[in-house]
């Protein structure tokens, strides 16, 4: 089932992504990010603040009372901002992914909003081929990977974001 997440999600959520993109149990996924950052993807504070900003949603995919997949929203003037799509290592490749798409599209049509942007790591070339497969095309432009505390970049190639967009 997709619902909002509420700020009694944000302990399972914050679980939920930094195990999907980060450190030892996201390598049983094909999304990992391991082998490019080092650090946390997301803490329950910056969590905490994305859903008290009432231009956010956080969609949750709950199964059995867990919940197994999450993405954010975030309204734009036009567009509807897609970021932190996570599904469960353990349940990638299962078709979550793509139903959490499906959502996200008809969030942003529930809104008036006729495309979906969002941005892509550059070198994720199996990731970028998935989000082609789901009709997002390279707009072109580009911008720097942040470098911070949380963000530790162990990648010998340089990091960029890609964006991408979808008419809905």
């Amino acid at each position: 089932m997709i619902t909002k997440a509420t700020l009694a999600d944000i302990p399972a959520l914050n679980l939920l992504i930094n195990s999907a993109y980060r450190g030892e149990s996201s390598k049983k996924g094909w999304t990992t990010e391991a082998d490019l950052l080092e650090g946390k993807r997301t803490t329950e504070e910056e969590l905490t603040q994305t859903i008290q900003d009432p231009k956010n949603t956080i969609l949750k995919f709950t199964e059995n009372g867990k919940i197994i997949s999450s993405v954010l929203l975030v309204e734009k003037e036009h567009q509807l901002y897609l970021g932190m799509l996570t599904v469960s290592p353990e349940l990638q490749n299962s078709g979550i992914g793509r139903k959490m798409l499906t959502e996200a599209e008809n969030h942003a049509k529930s809104l008036g909003l006729n495309s979906i942007i969002m941005t892509v790591i550059s070198v994720r070339e199996q990731l970028i081929a998935w989000y082609k497969r789901n009709g997002y095309e390279d707009t072109g432009e580009r911008e720097a990977f942040p470098q911070s505390e949380i963000h530790v970049n162990i990648s010998e190639k340089p990091l960029e974001f890609i964006y991408f967009e979808k008419k809905i």
